[in-house]
């Protein structure tokens, strides 16, 4: 039996990729919090695995040639997960370009931008002093709004982000997806993009990675020390 790979998270929607990933796959897991209103991120044992100050990370104990190996960042852990148990990467070369290139497109657009979005729209204006900015508010609300645009183009030919086969991708897009309406979107011109969202909720395997230490979630527009914590610090 493999063994359980420690999985270092806290419910935000990178966490929720991993979580997905490892309930989709099967594998075995242990869970440590990292309580990322609490500086979890700082301290010295976790910058030993994710020097960036950024979960999710995991550490494998049975990882290339049997020895241990940590990762930290979404998309390594993704594209870690899918090669270790040979699911969810594509089942040829075309279909493994696809689902790459799906991937990098959230890591290095959808994430960042609806992240900014969240924090534009929703948390900067309850900091103390407010922060109510209406340019980066528009600048990031419609970049959004673009790229959802994007997805919805996509889905309009395949059933899942890369094609006929669910992926990391998906697991990948869907966290920040859902949080649409945070991100004051719509989809009511959205209609591929919406039937999508709904098919990979319904996911047993998705349910139970979003569901992980749900309630542990805390409303950041409130609480003056995680702000400080995560938005006066590097």
């Amino acid at each position: 039996m493999t063994s359980e790979i420690e999985l270092y998270y806290w419910p935000t929607p990178n966490g929720w990729k991993i979580s997905i990933a490892l309930e989709e796959m099967e594998l075995p897991y242990r869970l440590t919090l990292v309580d990322i209103g609490a500086g979890d991120q700082f301290k010295p044992d976790f910058l030993k695995i994710a020097p960036n100050n950024r979960m999710p990370a995991i550490i494998d104990p049975d990882g290339p040639d049997g020895a241990p190996v940590s990762i930290f960042e979404s998309g390594a852990i993704l594209q870690y997960l899918a090669r270790k148990t040979g699911r969810f990467c594509g089942r040829t070369e075309r279909e493994r370009i696809s689902v790459d290139q799906w991937l990098m497109w959230q890591m290095g657009g959808l994430g960042p931008m609806a992240g900014q979005a969240h924090h534009f729209l929703k948390y900067a204006p309850s900091l103390e002093p407010p922060q109510d900015l209406p340019y980066a508010k528009d600048r990031y609300r419609s970049e959004v709004a673009r790229l959802y645009g994007v997805l919805d183009r996509q889905l309009a030919q395949a059933e899942f982000v890369a094609g006929d086969f669910f992926s990391i991708a998906d697991m990948a897009i869907w966290p920040w997806a859902s949080n649409w309406e945070g991100q004051e979107q719509n989809l009511d011109d959205k209609p591929h993009m919406a039937r999508w969202l709904e098919n990979v909720a319904a996911r047993p395997g998705v349910q139970r990675g979003r569901a992980l230490a749900a309630e542990r979630k805390a409303d950041l527009s409130t609480d003056r020390k995680a702000q400080a914590m995560l938005f006066r610090r590097g």
